[in-house]
């Protein structure tokens, strides 16, 4: 592979791209075209990606940051692909594990709670995750499609094996970025992409919108209204906001563009005010009603609950979603799985540890220095120790937070996360990779073919959120039937 390659090491973890005989057959066409490209082509198609990003206003908020709040994502060069198997395999385990969590929330906001009754899943545990809202109680969702949009974050082990990490119920993000990573790569490698049957992303606007609209309620007649609730500016996501609304084709709202009277939603146009009857919302919990949660939220609208509890408008996702956000009750969702759908989970969890039990705790705090250990309820890769790679004082930091608040916290194994050569400088380096295929559930569960592929950028790290420095990769499934053809060695991509 030239000079890209070379001195890359496996230094013991799972390779995406090469085992020990050579390269991965799935990988050889893209790996040949690469080898025809030089340092200055790379440079120039890195310059393009970047012009691409910067134009369409591709960011992110790292909030804190001194160096500024905006920054283009980063994304490399060298996509991922999975073959059609493995995707079967991820397909099949995370349509199955949202069935299982849309019925566990229907089922405790607006059914008979029998998970809790039966002690599948702790009632004291659901009561205290911080993402409970007795406030939705009895506000039942066409399909059950609690879940409207998930995000199922993914691994992969030392053997290769697809674990689920933790699971996005309320406001998953990073779509956006699947998108316009795919545009840009058919423009910064446009040959490396026509080579391969790579299946298509670009329907994700079509299937959300076919998706909101049919969780619409019955009063909505035949051609619902929806619109995306973002916070506003300010909000870190919202370039993604306004991208899925443009997707769409719906209004981009804030909450003082809609008003709540006789229990029905509406929205403020030159026209007068239309009826609004399905919002994805794009905004949290505690500041989506303040008449209900946070009194001082201008962000949200007041008397929005108690439109959705009339049934005059669906709110998508669900309020109290969050619940199974908690990263304690991630490790009930295999026995969920086996109790409403009489299955065997398809996608393992990662080993947990539940610190309020006297004895797992005792044998974590034994092991605090080897193990994985996060806050329940903190997201973005923020609050977590990584035991090996954490000094004496911080592991006894965590010792003391874990021993006065056991329910705030669970430990998990460290999973020695598979790598992908990524493009450091002038040649290919091994970095810790994870992904997040995004599920829509209506009717039923899709899956977008692909999802959202995260790399660590800093050497060795194991954290691969955006805000923790990360980057991504388009991701690529492969149609069953392979490469349309192989590389043609006499043709050098110039189409850029």
């Amino acid at each position: 592979m030239g000079d890209l390659f070379s001195d890359y090491e496996l230094d013991g973890f799972f390779d995406e791209v090469f085992e020990a005989t050579g390269v991965r057959p799935h990988y050889r066409g893209v790996l040949e075209r690469l080898r025809y490209l030089s340092s200055d082509d790379l440079e120039r198609r890195e310059a393009i990606r970047d012009g691409i990003f910067r134009s369409a206003g591709i960011t992110f908020t790292v909030y804190g940051d001194d160096d500024g709040i905006e920054r283009t994502f980063p994304m490399d060069l060298l996509p991922r692909l999975i073959p059609a198997n493995e995707w079967d395999i991820i397909e099949r385990g995370v349509v199955q594990r949202v069935t299982a969590l849309n019925r566990f929330l229907e089922d405790l906001y607006a059914g008979e709670q029998a998970a809790v009754h039966d002690g599948v899943v702790p009632r004291w545990l659901v009561h205290t995750a911080e993402g409970f809202r007795r406030e939705a109680f009895g506000i039942a969702v066409p399909h059950a499609a609690r879940c409207l949009v998930s995000g199922v974050d993914l691994v992969r082990d030392h053997r290769g094996t697809y674990c689920v990490l933790e699971d996005n119920l309320r406001n998953p993000s990073g779509i956006s970025y699947v998108l316009e990573n795919r545009a840009a790569m058919t423009r910064v490698l446009p040959v490396a992409f026509a080579e391969q049957r790579v299946r298509p992303v670009d329907h994700y606007g079509p299937m959300l919108l076919r998706a909101l609209r049919s969780v619409a309620p019955p009063s909505a007649g035949e051609n619902p209204l929806a619109v995306v609730l973002t916070p506003g500016v300010y909000n870190s996501a919202y370039f993604e906001h306004a991208f899925l609304a443009r997707q769409m084709g719906i209004q981009l709202v804030e909450g003082r563009d809609l008003v709540v009277d006789e229990h029905v939603v509406y929205m403020r146009t030159t026209k007068g005010l239309e009826r609004v009857d399905v919002i994805y919302r794009r905004i949290d919990d505690d500041f989506l009603d303040p008449v209900v949660f946070r009194p001082d939220s201008a962000l949200g609208v007041p008397g929005l609950l108690s439109a959705a509890r009339a049934g005059n408008v669906t709110i998508a996702n669900a309020v109290g979603n969050g619940v199974a956000d908690d990263k304690a009750l991630y490790a009930y969702v295999p026995d969920m799985i086996r109790f409403y759908l009489g299955e065997e989970p398809i996608l393992p969890n990662v080993q947990t540890y539940l610190l309020w039990d006297d004895e797992q705790r005792a044998a974590v705090l034994d092991r605090l220095g080897e193990l994985v250990v996060k806050p329940v309820a903190e997201s973005g890769g923020y609050g977590m120790l990584i035991g090996p790679h954490a000094s004496d004082e911080e592991v006894e930091t965590f010792r003391s937070r874990v021993t006065e608040d056991p329910r705030g916290y669970i430990a998990q194994e460290i999973v020695a996360l598979s790598r992908h050569p990524t493009l450091i400088g002038d040649r290919m380096e091994g970095r810790h990779i994870d992904l997040r295929p995004f599920a829509i559930s209506g009717e039923q569960v899709e899956v977008i073919p692909g999802g959202l592929t995260r790399v660590a950028l800093t050497r060795g790290s194991l954290v691969v959120n955006s805000s923790q420095g990360g980057g991504s990769k388009d991701t690529w499934v492969l149609q069953a039937e392979g490469p349309a053809k192989d590389p043609d060695a006499s043709t050098v991509e110039r189409e850029v």
